[in-house]
């Protein structure tokens, strides 16, 4: 008998994969530890197989998809109620998904190991944080960890804009409402503008996407909450150049001067596969923005950032390629992926102690 795709599911959680995928002529494929493999013992699925298993996914979610359809996301739930963030899509004439395993228990900055200066983050009265790296990198995760900070710390009003939403906060010390895109608001934007009429003290905005939510985020910031939010992007300086380059030219310079006044840290990040095979460990870069940040920020000089996260290590600033030589002098990371990761091969050799060359 066909295996449902609860199974597959429960057989991806039990490997630890952190996404599944489905596509014909392939057995399930499982992202474990970054990498894609099989899953095993899992046979290859024929094009009806994985038209059946999207079935299910789509049946029991009240989703309509099928030939002639867009790409669909949707929230998943098993029939033990553990969720998944789903990607319906079409390749090569069939039909694919791609699915996310969202985790149940909700991490704690201490327990993830993050740096500590992400605890003085989630104390911020007002502003921008921004957490950026690549897809797959743990962004979501991380944002997870200093909102249930800013939960169980403070008093106020949470408010989440998520699609889908990938980690459900409850009340702590703090009232915590999850708007997720697609069943509580159309999209970010609209469900932004709602949100200052909702009386939040802190936002959290799963991404931004473009130009309206970007605006309407730093619109936020300028009216006294504090919003955390995720960019696909590498890097601080990358990050500031990236919002201000979704701007026409003529707004650039006052995106700029709106930036230097609210954005108050950015924390990019990256998983590289830890010594020995046992899982991932990250890798930070943290910038906090000070008056010669903003300085930077407001005159279009992002190459001086590079410095300033060099001379800002007593008030909690560190570049990637500081992390990744830490990582390497500690032996959690080998020296291949971390020179593969960093940004300054020079530098970072320098770093790690290493002759040039």
């Amino acid at each position: 008998m066909p295996m449902q795709i609860d199974e597959y599911l429960g057989r991806a959680r039990a490997f630890d994969g952190s996404d599944l995928h489905l596509t014909k002529e392939l057995p399930p494929i499982m992202r474990q530890n970054g990498s894609l493999r099989p899953l095993p013992d899992a046979p290859v699925l024929g094009e009806d197989a994985v038209e059946a298993l999207i079935g299910e996914l789509c049946g029991r979610e009240g989703i309509s998809f099928g030939p002639g359809t867009d790409d669909a996301d949707f929230c998943y739930h098993d029939e033990t109620g553990r969720r998944y963030r789903v990607n319906l899509y079409h390749q090569n004439g069939g039909l694919a998904a791609a699915i996310r395993l969202l985790q149940e228990e909700l991490p704690t900055i201490e327990s993830l190991g993050l740096p500590k200066v992400l605890e003085r983050m989630a104390g911020f009265p007002r502003g921008l944080v921004l957490v950026t790296g690549p897809t797959g990198s743990g962004k979501s995760t991380t944002l997870a960890a200093m909102l249930d900070q800013v939960n169980r710390t403070r008093s106020g009003h949470i408010l989440t804009i998520e699609d889908p939403v990938e980690y459900l906060h409850p009340h702590k010390r703090c009232m915590v409402n999850q708007r997720e895109i697609g069943r509580d608001a159309p999209d970010f934007a609209q469900a932004l503008r709602s949100a200052l009429r909702e009386d939040p003290d802190v936002i959290l905005v799963g991404e931004m996407r473009d130009l309206e939510t970007i605006s309407a985020a730093v619109t936020a910031a300028e009216t006294g909450h504090l919003v955390f939010s995720t960019l696909h992007t590498t890097g601080a300086a990358a990050t500031i150049d990236r919002i201000v380059d979704v701007f026409p030219p003529y707004q650039q310079q006052q995106i700029r001067t709106q930036l230097a006044s609210v954005l108050r840290a950015v924390v990019s990040q990256q998983l590289l596969p830890r010594v020995g095979g046992s899982g991932r460990v990250a890798a930070f870069e943290v910038l906090l923005v000070n008056d010669a940040v903003a300085s930077i920020i407001r005159e279009n000089k992002g190459h001086q950032i590079a410095s300033v996260l060099q001379t800002g290590v007593k008030q909690g600033m560190f570049s990637m390629d500081a992390s990744l030589a830490q990582l390497c002098r500690e032996r959690q990371v080998s020296l291949e992926d971390a020179l593969d990761r960093c940004t300054d091969r020079e530098l970072f050799r320098r770093l790690v102690g290493l002759s040039e060359g």
